[in-house]
């Protein structure tokens, strides 16, 4: 992201609108990171979760001398932004129709098992104006994972970059995910998302998403994720970091 010009002594503050939710009372992480980002000094940026996003407050935006970019709500540290480093390299894509036959089977679609499913991304209780609804579920005979998605034409002409930080957040928890079926089943949470935007997403379009496994060292999980038009052109890419919850004492 390119950043922001400074207007001297006016604050610098974002928002998160209730609608852009993952929880029901916190900010969604994709869109938060991609909202923080675009006031960093450079193309691509990385953005480390430390606290659930508030919403429907404003978080003030605080400058680094060494570049980073924090969020606070006050004296609490809700998420720092710094330049990063990230390859225009992805998966080959997967066509539409494959696409929405992996849909079909994603985790996201079970609303008991859902841990969020009114979150803007991909909960199923959003309407389709409303939320991205994007449902990424195994493709057959491959290591990936898959969601078609074309952009509501409400999102504006051309999507906004929080919202590409949004369609690729989600999607990347899928392949590092644990089952919800297992007796010792423990959700993941966004620790930290980079995303590199290579074009125009051009809403109204069918579009696909892509998600992959790229490491696991304990309880922490490293997936990536692409977003390619349906002629198979890459559109952005990103990178995350979830972290395995620890089991709760008693």
């Amino acid at each position: 992201m390119r950043w922001r010009g400074i207007v001297p002594g006016v604050p610098e503050t974002i928002t998160i609108e209730p609608r852009f939710n993952g929880p029901p009372d916190s900010g969604n992480g994709g869109y938060t990171c991609g909202r923080l980002a675009q006031f960093v000094d450079a193309e691509t940026a990385e953005v480390t979760l430390r606290l659930p996003p508030p919403v429907g407050k404003a978080l003030e935006v605080v400058r680094g001398d060494d570049g980073a970019v924090l969020l606070r709500d006050g004296d609490r540290l809700i998420a720092e932004a710094r330049p990063t480093e990230l390859s225009a390299e992805a998966p080959t894509p997967v066509d539409a129709t494959e696409a929405a036959i992996a849909s079909e089977d994603s985790p996201f679609l079970d609303e008991a098992s859902h841990p969020f499913p009114t979150c803007f991304v991909c909960g199923p209780l959003r309407e389709p104006a409303d939320g991205l609804r994007i449902f990424s579920g195994p493709v057959a005979e491959r290591d990936v994972y898959a969601a078609p998605w074309t952009p509501d034409p409400g999102l504006g002409d051309t999507l906004a970059p929080e919202l590409v930080w949004a369609a690729l957040d989600c999607p990347t928890s899928v392949p590092v995910a644990n089952d919800p079926d297992d007796a010792d089943f423990r959700p993941i949470v966004l620790a930290r998302l980079a995303t590199r935007i290579l074009g125009p997403v051009t809403t109204g379009h069918p579009h696909t998403i892509v998600s992959w496994p790229i490491a696991i060292d304990g309880r922490k999980r490293h997936a990536g994720a692409a977003l390619y038009t349906d002629a198979g052109e890459l559109l952005a890419v990103s990178r995350a970091l979830w972290i395995e919850l620890k089991p709760v004492t008693t």
